[in-house]
């Protein structure tokens, strides 16, 4: 299974979304992002098909992130949200395919984790 991270602030919209999302080349089994966000990100998950999974923030401390932001660090205790919560919700042993991407508005972040059943 693969995953979409995702971290915004809070005027990202669906474009923004789509912006990091564009910088990777598979598509996503599902979408995952903090519960606070889910309702900024559902408008996509919809239009995609995809499932939306919420990841708390203890999920997401949990995880080793290749970034680090420190705006989201003092707010979560990770270094990026958007990798993060691909790595807790694509379970135990998921690997990220890259760095996370950054909208072109740099109001969203995403990242792809692979899970180990993939």
């Amino acid at each position: 299974m693969i995953v979409a991270g995702f971290g915004c602030r809070h005027s990202a919209n669906e474009d923004s979304f789509r912006s990091a999302l564009a910088g990777f080349d598979a598509r996503p089994d599902a979408l995952a992002t903090l519960p606070e966000k889910l309702a900024q990100l559902r408008r996509l998950a919809d239009q995609m098909g995809l499932p939306l999974i919420p990841v708390d923030q203890t999920a997401l401390a949990s995880q080793t992130t290749l970034t680090h932001s420190d705006p989201a660090f003092a707010a979560y205790n990770t270094g990026s949200v958007a990798e993060a919560a691909a790595l807790a919700a694509a379970g135990p042993g998921a690997r990220l395919i890259g760095a996370r991407q950054i909208s072109q508005d740099r109001l969203a972040t995403c990242a792809l984790a692979i899970g180990e059943d993939t």
